[in-house]
């Protein structure tokens, strides 16, 4: 069997009766057989997978079949799926096993997609390689030396190497469209609110978003208008109606639009000489095909990482304070009473980098600096968003690298933290101002590897987004 790149084709052999959801299952496993050294899998619910495909050929036999009827999907360890063991990547939450699906995947489920295991990643989604993982780093398939990028990076993988034909992920900071960038795929975080966070593992509660890796714009759209929509259990999602993304598509004019691209971005020390150059290409291309293209400021871009990691960290030390060793998850054999099982299942449970950002968040939400740390970093998005709307009031889309260079090599920041979070320059933007933002794999470095292109668009107007992205994709190589 071939190796579909496109759901839609996938679709059309299935209905035509040349291949079967069963072959399409038993291929998937087959790869990710061939592939296990990647480590982009945590656990693989085969036999399940395969019971569900035989229960969809007959539905897609009787005319019955839902919109995602085959399509093998894999989902991040920090998304719930009802009866499924759920980790978030960490040793604190060994074994537990969800009592609930996110809703998320309830919509994908509702639609006969095929879900057929969950990938590894940063752990509690707090990195940007997948080496903080407790079970392992990920290979990045295009260089096994290299990092996939983080924190979602399994996820990422698993696109990429052809192991399924799309996955979830979540985006705090640029947890979806940095892997993207690295492995060469399709990764878009949504507008803040659009895809409900109920069943998804908090990390930063007013960042955190779920969003898609594809291999084409179109899977991206369906999955997004499928998942999409108001959700009585997240009381922060929108009440706005989705668009019929994937239908409306074709029929959206993005033949002259106004984009910005940020200049600072460009004008950045750090950021590689052959990226600078595709960009800039791109911009040329553009202003050929008639587009309006202009250089805009953003002086706030290097305050991006210091609020990012000040809201983050505080969010996080509030959320991961519920991991205690008591009522789930891991609990340190060494524990003699309720202080030392606090103490010491948390010092046990959780990896070096989330003890970080815990303690981190604890230190700016403490008695004298949280006016001088959270609350000044809650001014400062403010600022951001302001700034950012701005520019989308007179430009369409803002376009800018995704990733400083391109997938760096493992241990190469393990020394210098501060390094690492630098890696993020670029895709905090979008989740500190809660907007849609998307990578896409259209650079390709000398030295073999990809790297993406990003595009920030208006709240809630995925439609425009992924209609230039489909341009940009489809129409401008």
């Amino acid at each position: 069997m071939n190796l579909y790149r496109s759901y839609k084709n996938l679709q059309d052999d299935l209905q035509n009766g040349s291949v079967k959801c069963v072959e399409v299952v038993n291929y998937y496993l087959s790869r990710i057989e061939q592939n296990k050294g990647l480590n982009a899998f945590l656990e693989v619910w085969g036999d399940e997978a395969l019971q569900r495909a035989e229960a969809i050929d007959e539905k897609i036999k009787q005319g019955k079949a839902g919109r995602l009827a085959g399509m093998v999907i894999a989902i991040k360890d920090n998304i719930c799926y009802k009866y499924h063991k759920v980790s978030a990547a960490s040793k604190i939450l060994e074994g537990f096993v969800s009592l609930y699906s996110a809703t998320a995947v309830e919509r994908l489920l509702a639609e006969d997609a095929i879900i057929i295991g969950r990938t590894n990643c940063d752990e509690f989604a707090m990195g940007s390689s997948n080496e903080n993982s407790a079970y392992g780093k990920v290979l990045n398939p295009c260089d096994n030396t290299r990092v996939p990028g983080g924190s979602s990076g399994g996820s990422a993988v698993a696109v990429a190497a052809g192991l399924c034909m799309a996955a979830l992920g979540s985006d705090t900071g640029g947890s979806i469209r940095q892997p993207a960038s690295f492995c060469g795929v399709v990764g878009i975080k949504p507008s803040y609110g659009r895809i409900s966070r109920y069943g998804l593992i908090a990390y930063a509660s007013s960042l955190d978003q779920i969003g898609t890796f594809t291999n084409n714009i179109h899977d991206c759209a369906l999955l997004l208008e499928i998942m999409a929509g108001k959700d009585g259990y997240d009381s922060t999602m929108s009440q706005k109606p989705v668009p019929a993304l994937s239908e409306e598509l074709p029929s959206v004019n993005v033949k002259k639009l106004k984009v910005a691209y940020l200049e600072d971005c460009l004008n950045r020390e750090g950021l590689d000489p052959e990226i600078k150059k595709g960009v800039l290409n791109m911009v040329q291309a553009l202003k050929d095909a008639g587009h309006v293209v202009e250089p805009v400021s953003f002086p706030f871009l290097d305050y991006g990482v210091p609020v990012y990691y000040v809201l983050t960290t505080a969010e996080a030390s509030s959320n991961l304070s519920r991991y205690a060793g008591v009522n789930f998850g891991y609990r340190s054999p060494a524990a003699t009473n309720i202080e030392s099982t606090y103490k010491k299942s948390r010092s046990e449970g959780f990896g070096t980098e989330v003890k970080r950002r815990i303690m981190t968040g604890t230190f700016v939400l403490s008695a004298g600096y949280y006016d001088a740390y959270y609350a000044k970093g809650q001014k400062v998005r403010r600022l951001f968003l302001d700034k950012t709307n701005a520019i989308l009031e007179k430009y369409d889309l803002i376009l800018s690298p995704t990733t400083p260079g391109t997938a760096f090599k493992f241990g190469q920041n393990d020394l210098d933290p501060v390094k690492m979070y630098l890696e993020d320059i670029f895709t905090v933007q979008a989740p500190i101002t809660g907007l849609p933002a998307i990578s896409l794999p259209l650079g390709r470095h000398s030295n073999g590897l990809p790297f993406g292109i990003q595009l920030m668009g208006r709240k809630y107007d995925e439609l425009t987004l992924l209609a230039f992205s489909k341009y940009l994709m489809e129409d401008m190589k």
